[in-house]
């Protein structure tokens, strides 16, 4: 779910829209841990950011955007910030999405507060825009804490999210709770890889998600990804 109900996401909103709308090429880059970096879970089928390539080289025939996946499994934010440049600053991003988090709320390791996690957002959401790009933060998916206990902090480190968002005026793409309504409240088990991957049919879930706060909507013509990821999520969806 996208947030819109602040007036500079609604501006940075308008400034994509826009940049879709003008003939110029695009940078996107989208950078993150081991759920962007879309491996093993996906087992040979597109994760999200190459479903999101499609959509934007492909379907809107924008071939000379380019999409950058710089996500690397087993991040953590202080991770992406020391390695800003080479992540993100040297591909002179336009647009820059940021999903971060179920690596940073685990307690094996190093132990972060959700303070710390979020002043560390921050700090990435100034970086953005000083290069003169766009900032998007999502929420990441849902975790079995069950069976992942050492990552039972989610609920607080995606508040920490929603609450940066807010405050420094950034695109929210609330992964998490359109995770939860497609599980009727709880986990979409089938959208899962393992307690805290999501897997094919999951990164399909984050794609339309993402696309939707994007305005990335491809003309009907053309537009055949978007309603097949949309069916297949549909189909997993858990009826209360």
């Amino acid at each position: 779910m996208s947030d819109t109900a602040s007036p500079a996401a609604a501006s940075d909103r308008q400034r994509i829209a826009e940049a879709l709308a003008a003939p110029e090429p695009l940078n996107w880059v989208l950078t993150g841990d081991s759920i962007t970096h879309g491996l093993v879970f996906t087992e040979g089928r597109r994760s999200y950011a190459e479903h999101l390539h499609e959509l934007i080289r492909g379907e809107l025939q924008r071939t000379r955007d380019i999409v950058v996946n710089s996500a690397i499994s087993g991040h953590r934010i202080v991770d992406i910030l020391g390695d800003f440049d080479r992540r993100v600053a040297s591909w002179r991003p336009d647009i820059v999405t940021l999903m971060i988090g179920t690596n940073d709320l685990s307690t094996d390791g190093p132990v972060v507060s959700p303070e710390e996690y979020a002043a560390s957002l921050r700090d990435f959401v100034s970086r953005v825009r000083a290069l003169g790009a766009v900032p998007v933060l999502q929420t990441p998916p849902p975790i079995d804490a069950a069976n992942a206990p050492e990552r039972a902090r989610l609920a607080e480190f995606a508040d920490a999210v929603r609450e940066v968002a807010a405050t420094e005026d950034v695109i929210l793409v609330d992964q998490l709770a359109r995770f939860t309504e497609l599980g009727a409240g709880g986990i979409p088990w089938g959208l899962m890889g393992d307690p805290f991957h999501p897997n094919a049919t999951g990164h399909a879930a984050l794609a339309v998600e993402l696309a939707r706060a994007l305005g990335i909507r491809p003309a009907p013509e053309r537009s055949r990804t978007l309603p097949s990821l949309e069916g297949q999520v549909e189909a997993l969806r858990i009826r209360p």
